[in-house]
């Protein structure tokens, strides 16, 4: 997963501060998205210096807020229109996505699901039409031939895994179990105030 998509994608709710956005990266995907703060950091100047976020003034205790530009919302709708990032892979996109979606308030994750659901399906029907045209190996078409048709085989199965978890949180989000939840105010503890210091740190170690 690009982790700058998904922090853009978290600030739609409005500003928030880094330490904020360092948490809600992993509690709004489930868990899958554990990143250290000094790479939340990182990225979040990163984004700041490209033009996708701006600094939002500081909360009555001090910590900087950071909010969206017009750029940053344009980067936001493209990775939820299905932009997935360079070299990152289909279904990590596709898992992140979809669950950043569903546990913002105020975003209907419905098309967001039906437009992954439909990138799986033209996949699968990809995989499935490369596998008919390598069939099972014989004694000519040797290991290799047969190793393909193994792989294509692998890539179609997964289309079909990821279209059937697509459809469990369709209907998970189309009851009334709450999938979405508001921002965490959960603050830095006391003495360690994460802010240019996590950056620098990040920064020399990279």
């Amino acid at each position: 997963m690009a982790v700058r998509d998904a922090l853009l994608t978290l600030l739609t709710t409005g500003p928030a501060y880094g330490f904020q956005l360092h948490g809600a990266l992993e509690s709004r995907t489930g868990g899958r998205r554990r990143v250290n703060v000094g790479q939340t950091y990182a990225t979040i100047e990163r984004a700041t210096k490209s033009g996708l976020i701006e600094s939002a003034g500081a909360t009555a205790d001090g910590l900087p807020q950071h909010r969206l530009t017009k750029a940053g919302r344009h980067a936001v709708d493209a990775w939820l229109g299905g932009a997935d990032a360079a070299g990152a892979d289909p279904w990590d996109e596709t898992v992140d996505r979809v669950l950043v979606v569903a546990s913002l308030p105020g975003l209907d994750p419905s098309a967001v699901i039906a437009a992954e659901r439909e990138r799986w399906d033209a996949r699968r029907l990809e995989a499935e039409s490369a596998v008919t045209e390598h069939p099972t190996g014989t004694a000519s078409s040797g290991a290799e031939a047969e190793l393909r048709r193994l792989a294509i085989a692998a890539d179609a199965a997964r289309a079909v895994a990821a279209i059937s978890w697509l459809d469990v949180v369709a209907r998970a989000a189309a009851s009334d179990r709450p999938l979405s939840f508001a921002p965490s105010d959960d603050r830095p503890r006391r003495g360690r105030r994460p802010g240019r210091t996590a950056v620098a740190q990040a920064s020399a170690m990279a």
